[in-house]
């Protein structure tokens, strides 16, 4: 039987659109603009060389007119089997999964330089155009206040970064998502100068991208975090031998303990450099793995040692004041906008900068807030960031909730102020809120479902209420380890919420 008599089963999908694209006298480039693919992908689905997606499919399924017989050829081929290995399906990650994670950290004696490899797939249904990378830096982890007070003075800058990546060895434009005094929020671009390269569904790339931090503005740690699906995650620190470095690790789950790394730290001596290898195999999503050093070679002040095993000791590191403290129950004084602009600005700076220490120890799936007394500044303003990568931090001055709506629901809230429980609150699911700009303008604005609760919920800090205060009578707290939801949206509509 000729290929042109084959059936789809025994053709293979791959072949198959070859066959009607020659059929309807379509060029590769020609079908590519049709489907708003590039040629190279359909190059890559007829060779065998990649799966298609799902999308792909219907798209050449309609271009080609093929009478149902593209989408059923790759219904049943499952994507021409035996040529590619089963494909891995992403957890949670948007398609997006890393094979491989590897981390260097190579100091120099007065500069880190740190290089990550990334391997990376696209098992969604959609080209991939950019990645996000998170740069964050604290010289006195455990001394929040010693950290603002060197970072308003010497903000980390992107010219002393010299953050610089490629893909597949091809560089790549970035551009800031977030630019604060001591973290950086960056996307890769899948595209420079000379064009654009995005990673199609089915397509494999190494990202690699490198910057460097003087050791005025980082401190003796470095922290990997599991936001992706990840196959296997190494890091490697290159020390000079002759300060006699020291090193261990902790790692960090959704649970409320911090316990010693799982697998060991091997040391070896290249030369003069003392290097330190550490790996671990299919971490879970979520998890933070934090190596931390000293050099005995060096006549310098140890910093202090912090207990760090439960949720509430990291966010006492993080400079969160904790329950039990008289500024979480008494009522924020409100600014004079825009007079006091300056101090509101200056608040704002402190919050993230808060904000982010805390992140490198919790992720926070349902987005998180922040109000001014959790970091001892009895003042009338509030951060709010919003679940998912693209959103931008809401600021609140001087917020009252003016209107809310009869309808509401039940949903565990955690507290940064007593983070080792979850509670169990009723809020309602629409707020109309009243609040300052810096320009002095008093304006409104609605929320509802998730962001109600978020800001609802930082609101109640600035009139000196706990999330404690609108639970049920005769409920209680559960404790983190309990708790389900860690790192999941509430659920609204159809969605229950996790237990």
């Amino acid at each position: 039987m000729s290929d042109a008599e084959q059936s789809p089963e025994a053709e293979g999908f791959g072949a198959a659109v070859a066959r009607w694209r020659t059929r309807r006298r379509m060029t590769k480039q020609a079908l590519a603009r049709a489907m708003g693919f590039d040629r190279s992908y359909i190059s890559h689905v007829e060779a065998g060389r990649h799966p298609a997606s799902a999308d792909f499919a219907r798209k050449a399924e309609s271009c080609l007119n093929a009478g149902g017989e593209l989408w059923a050829a790759w219904q049943a081929t499952g994507n021409t089997p035996g040529e590619q290995p089963a494909p891995i399906t992403a957890r949670g990650s948007g398609g997006l999964i890393v094979e491989l994670d590897h981390a260097e950290l190579r100091y120099d004696g007065r500069v880190y330089t740190a290089t990550m490899r990334r391997r990376i797939v696209n098992t969604g249904p959609d080209p991939v155009t950019r990645y996000l990378v998170r740069i964050s830096v604290d010289r006195h982890p455990g001394d929040p206040e010693a950290s603002n007070r060197l970072y308003r003075q010497h903000p980390l800058t992107f010219d002393e970064l010299g953050l610089t990546a490629t893909c597949d060895g091809e560089p790549m434009t970035w551009r800031p998502k977030l630019d604060r005094d001591s973290f950086k929020e960056v996307w890769l671009c899948f595209e420079n100068e000379h064009g654009r390269f995005p990673l199609y569904p089915g397509e494999r790339a190494t990202l690699e991208y490198t910057y460097t931090v003087g050791d005025d503005k980082w401190g003796h740690w470095f922290q990997r975090a599991v936001r992706l699906h990840t196959l296997h995650l190494s890091v490697r620190l290159i020390f000079p031998a002759d300060l006699a470095p020291s090193v261990w690790g902790t790692e960090t789950s959704t649970t409320a303990e911090a316990t010693p790394l799982h697998s060991p730290i091997t040391r070896h001596r290249d030369g003069d450099q003392a290097i330190y290898d550490w790996s671990t195999a299919d971490p879970p999503l979520n998890a933070r793995y934090r190596l931390e050093w000293r050099f005995k070679g060096r006549n310098e002040q140890p910093a202090p040692r912090l207990d760090l095993r439960l949720a509430s000791d990291r966010m006492k590191a993080a400079g969160i004041v904790q329950q039990g403290d008289p500024v979480l129950t008494a009522i924020a004084r409100p600014f004079d906008l825009p007079a006091e602009a300056g101090d509101a600005r200056r608040l704002v700076d402190e919050l993230l900068a808060a904000m982010q220490r805390v992140r490198e120890h919790h992720v926070f799936g349902k987005g998180m807030g922040l109000a001014a007394p959790q970091i001892g500044v009895s003042r009338a303003a509030a951060i709010v960031q919003p679940p998912g990568d693209d959103a931008t931090p809401i600021t609140l001055f001087n917020p009252k909730v003016i209107s809310e709506s009869r309808d509401s629901d039940e949903q565990y809230e955690g507290c940064l102020s007593f983070f080792d429980v979850r509670g169990l609150v009723p809020r309602p699911l629409r707020l109309e809120v009243e609040h300052t700009t810096l320009e002095g303008r008093q304006v409104i604005t609605v929320f509802s479902d998730g962001l109600a609760r978020l800001v609802a919920h930082e609101i109640d800090h600035l009139y000196g209420h706990l999330y404690l205060d609108r639970m049920r009578e005769g409920v209680e707290p559960i404790s983190v380890e309990e708790y389900k939801g860690t790192g999941h949206p509430w659920g609204y509509g159809e969605k229950a919420p996790p237990r």
